[in-house]
């Protein structure tokens, strides 16, 4: 009994050393993400106005998050505090949708506003028209000639999932929610 207790308290012990290492790598990326996305950097294109219907304030984001609701939880919501905490002007629909605003208008002025487009990819994403419909809007501005706009995460997702899904994703350098 005594061994079978020792035995987990060093199972646990490890546990959290390795969700630790995996939270200090996060970071690292994060701050590597911020460092490329900082206000030093200026935007190349102009800035949509919003519609007279989601108001006519002027603003810019760094990134919008696209993902999958059912990865909300897991993931994303935690992902979006993050980087609002570390000083990032995140675009997540928890943020930035109103009650009474159009949900397509409000999601194209952010898509156009946005620096880079997150793009958390996931068996839930894959599924979905509105993922698919923010993942066109985000691939449309690369194809008009800017360059690395998406910023895709590959979340509980294996590279044969992204291939079937859009194999032009998986040529790109991607964070994984998977790895450690």
């Amino acid at each position: 009994q005594e061994n079978d207790q020792k035995k987990r308290i060093a199972a646990q012990k490890k546990l959290e050393k390795e969700q630790l290492d995996y939270q200090k790598k996060i970071t690292r990326e994060l701050k590597s993400q911020k460092r490329a996305i900082s206000p030093s950097h200026k935007f190349n294109r102009p800035v949509i106005n919003k519609s007279d219907e989601t108001e006519d304030i002027t603003e810019s984001y760094d990134v919008f998050i696209s993902h999958a609701t059912e990865d909300k939880d897991s993931f994303v919501r935690p992902l979006a505090e993050l980087l609002r905490a570390k000083g990032i002007n995140v675009w997540y629909d928890e943020f930035s949708l109103g009650w009474g605003k159009s949900l397509r208008k409000t999601i194209d002025y952010g898509l156009a506003n946005s620096r880079f487009g997150v793009v958390v990819l996931s068996k839930s994403f894959i599924k979905k028209d509105w993922t698919e419909y923010e993942l066109n809007g985000l691939t449309a501005r690369e194809m008009s000639g800017e360059n690395q706009v998406i910023l895709p995460i590959w979340h509980e997702v294996s590279k044969s999932d992204i291939l079937k899904f859009s194999p032009t994703l998986v040529d790109k350098m991607a964070l994984n929610t998977s790895i450690n």
